[in-house]
């Protein structure tokens, strides 16, 4: 009778916990739980199962239909941390106004902000994808390539990002980075960043986009970007890709050099 009277009591501290962070719930469910049961399932990987999806539905040479087909995967399926439509319309805008010509994406994962970016470059510039895990590069080359881009367009570099970016000025001919999309490991924001200062690929006016700056949250990264001075910055606040109620948001840094 004790225990019982003492489970009623917390009771609506339990409910009031499971109701706070219902979207957390959903989201583990989501992307930890259901791609368990589908690894063990289908003996593919999660980024596998993506591609599949899309070289089916998906129309080729078609860089719209490639990313609607992955939102609708995303969405109805797996979750998987893409940009997204959502935020994804935000560097859209973003590369429409500054028209860059050299662009360097840290973490190409499954190729889906890959696609989303080289849809919107100008003629004549090429942007350079980095991903450090040789499977996901796999599909991430698939993916381009189904979009209809090809090496002069898009150059994916299988390799990790702080061995890649000391070697981009010898290796790959590198002057001017125009704009710079991040979405790796978020522990690897800062010191690639501080790698990309250092190289001197950064001009006045170069564009850092650093996606999942507030969930999962890169504090070290923010934390530099305010001390350094080295930025006109802010923060666009959003939702979590494919997720209601979990807030996030992508930091937009305009370089401006030491003053």
């Amino acid at each position: 009778m004790v225990s019982g009277a003492i489970a009623l009591a917390f009771l609506p501290l339990v409910l009031t916990f499971i109701i706070r962070y219902r979207y957390y719930f959903v989201l583990f469910y989501r992307a930890v739980l259901v791609r368990m049961w589908y690894d063990c399932k289908t003996g593919l990987s999660r980024e596998e199962r993506a591609f599949q999806y899309v070289l089916t539905h998906a129309i080729p040479g078609d860089p719209e239909s490639i990313l609607e087909t992955f939102d609708l995967w995303c969405n109805k399926v797996e979750f998987i941390s893409n940009i997204g439509p959502k935020k994804g319309k935000i560097m859209d805008r973003m590369l429409s106004e500054h028209c860059p010509l050299t662009v360097l994406e840290l973490g190409s994962h499954c190729g889906y902000s890959t696609v989303r970016i080289a849809r919107a470059l100008p003629l004549g510039a090429r942007l350079y994808s980095v991903e450090m895990d040789a499977r996901n590069a796999a599909i991430a080359e698939k993916i381009i390539r189904l979009a209809g881009f090809d090496d002069d367009t898009v150059e994916l570099i299988v390799s990790p990002s702080d061995e890649v970016i000391p070697r981009l000025r010898a290796d790959y001919g590198l002057e001017l980075l125009d704009f710079v999309f991040m979405d790796h490991w978020k522990k690897c924001y800062r010191p690639d960043l501080q790698a990309l200062e250092g190289s001197g690929l950064l001009g006045k006016g170069s564009v850092v986009l650093a996606d999942n700056v507030l969930f999962p949250g890169a504090p070290n990264f923010l934390r530099h970007v305010r001390k350094s001075g080295l930025y006109e910055w802010k923060i666009h606040r959003a939702t979590l890709e494919y997720s209601k109620g979990i807030r996030d948001g992508m930091a937009e840094l305009v370089y401006q050099g030491i003053k």
